[in-house]
């Protein structure tokens, strides 16, 4: 794995668990809409009773893994923080911080660092280079 996927996988996790969040929100606001159809012909077959208990099961599942993810999430930010602060150069440091942990765009770091963003660019492949990524990745 390079430095950049490393630094990377919490902006990925974050996109996922995001995704999940509005997932949920879609499955809140279907679970509370109820709507009825009068009709003079009788209904057929057996309603399903367990409809709402289904969505409530399968919300309850989705929460779990959204706690899951954001563990998750919190453990790359931790591990992402650490290599950072391992990385002696200010600047360098700053730009790694501001790009994978605050997820800012690169015209927004050349603003926040006063630098063109050619100058961030350059300092970004520099900045690569001093990141150690464990082992285990």
């Amino acid at each position: 794995m390079t430095a950049k996927e490393y630094l990377n996988q919490a902006y990925r996790v974050d996109r996922m668990v995001s995704a999940k969040l509005e997932q949920l929100q879609a499955y809140k606001t279907l679970s509370t809409k109820a709507t009825s159809v009068l009709s003079l012909a009788p209904a057929s077959g057996t309603p399903n009773v367990h409809r709402l208990e289904d969505v409530i099961v399968k919300m309850v599942d989705l929460e779990n893994a959204i706690i899951a993810d954001m563990s998750h999430l919190l453990d790359i930010r931790l591990e992402i923080t650490q290599a950072t602060k391992s990385v002696e150069d200010a600047d360098y440091r700053t730009l790694l911080e501001l790009r994978y942990l605050c997820y800012l765009p690169w015209d927004e770091i050349a603003v926040e660092m006063r630098y063109s963003t050619q100058r961030v660019f350059q300092l970004h492949n520099a900045a690569l280079k001093k990141i150690i990524v464990s082992k285990k990745d």
